[in-house]
């Protein structure tokens, strides 16, 4: 028996390869886009694939079922959810409540789980014959520390998915014995659930004694808390579940980008072009050109792209060395991410070489900030973030919500930007300065080094 945990940084997904080698067979559950991960797991165990399963229909990243399924030249079909009046676009074999698969001595049933989503399934795992299962593919459903939220598809949606969430929290996922072992289709850092923990897995034991959502015995309280905890909704979540539903794209490999000379590249900037420069924080500060959005090419560049970038718009890559390619793209495809215009060939040192002009973002250290006069920190963190302590005098805009609030902020103050560490700070500097903001900060180390110097912080509630 195989069973494999794949892991997408950034979107914080897991996705599961599972099957039985002595019998060659095996499925692929929630599959990422760049799917040459699971052929090539399957080809190291000797495996074909010849089922490709979704949980639900997603909302933060986009499914690989359909390139996958593509990918294998037919040997393999695509299963999803039929219940709760779920519809797609494309061609794919329906599930059922109580419908069974089998790989080899591995048995899967379907279990009708909703709340996250109208149409989600669980897939309980047996071995064999036997009646009780040893797992469960949990999918948005229920994480460790955490279940799904189910205000993603709008206010007139959300009391009834909160109830219809509640009832398989408690009487499918509570009505397991102790040692079930809990597989989530997401881990910590991901917006599908409130406060999700850092374990990749768990056990339903465990979770009924420190899970807080689970413990929740009366409806009524159980809304009020999943709806008091529910984190800020990511601005490409409702576009990708249109897509996931609709089916993406088919693209057969990665998706396409071709190599810009600086000539060419500069005319499209003075154009309008929308630039992303990859490049590490302090490299961007240093010299970028203008216009540009900064994402350093971390996993994180996932989501922030998915926040920030504009979908109908071409994307045109500014790289650390043009052997960073493959993996932005990859990185971008993954929430959704598929039209390029180009890349700067040669990156920003053929740029300087050209002679070309460069903007600058000075960085501040906190002990500059700290002894600065007339600069005001801006806090760009998440609410709870803030909640739980900020610097003093300090004015809030989460980064996600940033580009709706700049109205609210003063082109002409001086800002010095922090998030926990100086990533988002320096995604949020870049914005600022694109946005004609002219007297703009950018703080390395942020709140992580500021509370390390031992500086004063204040507390207060986020209005």
């Amino acid at each position: 028996m195989r069973f494999e945990q794949i892991l997408a940084d950034g979107v914080a997904e897991c996705s599961y390869l599972l099957g039985d080698d002595a019998a060659h067979v095996c499925a692929v559950i929630d599959p990422r886009p760049d799917v040459d991960i699971y052929i090539e797991t399957a080809r190291r165990f000797g495996m074909a694939i010849t089922h490709v399963f979704e949980t639900h229909i997603h909302a933060d990243f986009l499914s690989g079922a359909r390139e996958l399924v593509d990918r294998l030249g037919g040997q393999a079909k695509l299963y999803v959810s039929r219940e709760g009046g779920a519809e797609y676009g494309f061609d794919h074999e329906p599930v059922r409540d109580g419908d069974e698969f089998t790989f080899g001595e591995m048995r899967m049933q379907a279990r009708f789980t909703p709340g996250h989503t109208p149409e989600h399934m669980a897939y309980m795992l047996y071995d064999g014959d036997k009646d009780t299962p040893w797992g469960v593919l949990s999918g948005d459903a229920f994480f460790v520390d955490s279940v799904g939220r189910p205000d993603l598809l709008g206010d007139d949606q959300t009391e009834e998915l909160t109830e219809r969430l509640f009832h398989t929290v408690r009487d499918v996922f509570m009505a397991l014995p102790d040692d079930v072992i809990i597989y989530p289709c997401h881990g910590a850092g991901s917006a599908c659930g409130p406060d999700i923990g850092d374990r990749m897995s768990s056990t339903i034991g465990y979770e009924r004694r420190f899970n807080r959502f689970a413990q929740i015995e009366d409806l009524d309280a159980f809304k009020d808390k999943m709806l008091n905890d529910a984190p800020p909704v990511p601005t490409h979540y409702p576009r990708m579940k249109d897509v996931n539903s609709s089916g993406p794209e088919v693209l057969r490999n990665l998706p396409r980008i071709p190599p810009l000379n600086v000539d060419d590249f500069e005319r499209l900037s003075q154009e309008g072009a929308q630039l992303l420069d990859v490049r590490d924080m302090m490299a961007f500060g240093g010299g970028y050109i203008d216009g540009s959005l900064n994402i350093g090419a971390r996993p994180e560049l996932s989501v922030w792209a998915g926040w920030l970038l504009d979908p109908e718009a071409p994307i045109y890559l500014v790289l650390e060395q043009d052997a960073d390619v493959d993996n932005v793209l990859r990185l971008l495809w993954r929430t959704g991410f598929t039209d390029f215009g180009g890349y700067l060939a040669g990156g920003i040192g053929a740029w300087r070489e050209a002679g070309k002009p460069l903007k600058q973002i000075p960085q501040m250290s906190v002990h500059e900030l700290n002894d600065a006069q007339n600069v005001t920190p801006l806090d760009v963190r998440k609410p709870e973030e803030w909640t739980a302590g900020h610097i003093p005098n300090a004015t809030h805009a989460f980064l996600g919500e940033l580009r709706d609030k700049l109205d609210g902020l003063d082109k002409t103050a001086a800002y010095a930007t922090y998030c926990a560490s100086g990533f988002r700070a320096s995604i949020a500097s870049s914005l600022l300065a694109a946005h004609g903001f002219t007297n703009i900060r950018n703080v390395p180390g942020s709140w992580k080094a500021w509370t390390a110097a031992g500086y004063s912080t204040e507390q207060e509630t986020e209005e």
